[in-house]
């Protein structure tokens, strides 16, 4: 029986998805959790086999949560399935720890699969991330965004997606200060200015497809 630790900030959400799980009769939902620090505390009680985790949680990220898992069990088993499946957000999930990464736009039984797949020991990525991943943004451009911390990756995502400093920190339960500040860093370290020229490379890396939620001045 392969034990399942289930981390997402939404109820209904692991609640279907642990239902879902339980369907394939080799695998049960022995703990979850809606953020990262219960999610690791979680860990620690139960030590499941695999641990499932969306990326978009409150306060810590999933990427944070992976990195603080392996680093205390390197041998820890632990899947992404996420809606971001952006080519330099698998990459940064990878580079924490994660054994495989799945899109919530998969069909059901690639959830099953994965997660038997994971607890085996195997890597396992669903059919779309594996396309997004071979027409990624060559190795120079991933390397600018791999300076950034977990944390920074996340508010430089929701920026480039649109969102305002107020609504970021809504989003990751944050100060409007502490996303400022973030804000600052990550124009340091991407070497750009302003927000357009942050949406610019959002773009061109793939971290944002189309067009942003809405449209960014330049500042």
């Amino acid at each position: 029986m392969i034990d399942v630790l289930l981390v997402d900030d939404h109820p209904v959400v692991r609640s279907g998805y642990a239902r879902l799980l339980e369907t394939g009769g080799d695998i049960r939902v022995t703990a979850e959790a809606a953020d990262a620090d219960a999610g690791y505390a979680a860990y620690i009680q139960h030590a499941p086999g695999v641990t499932v985790t969306d990326l978009s949680l409150p306060g810590s990220s999933g990427i944070d949560l992976i990195r603080r898992i392996r680093a205390r069990d390197p041998g820890a088993r632990v899947l992404v399935f996420s809606v971001h499946d952006e080519a330099v957000v698998v990459d940064k999930a990878i580079q924490g720890g994660a054994c495989g990464f799945i899109s919530k736009r998969s069909a059901p039984e690639v959830l099953l699969e994965a997660v038997r797949a994971v607890a085996r020991g195997e890597r396992y990525f669903s059919e779309d991330v594996r396309k997004v991943v071979e027409m990624r943004a060559p190795d120079s451009e991933r390397a600018v965004i791999n300076a950034l911390s977990p944390r920074e990756f996340e508010v430089f995502r929701l920026l480039a997606r649109g969102l305002s400093a107020a609504e970021c920190a809504t989003t990751l339960n944050l100060s409007q200060k502490t996303v400022a500040n973030y804000q600052a860093l990550i124009k340091e370290k991407l070497n750009v200015s302003t927000s357009a020229a942050l949406v610019h490379l959002a773009l061109r890396l793939g971290i944002v497809s189309g067009t942003p939620d809405r449209l960014v001045s330049e500042d």
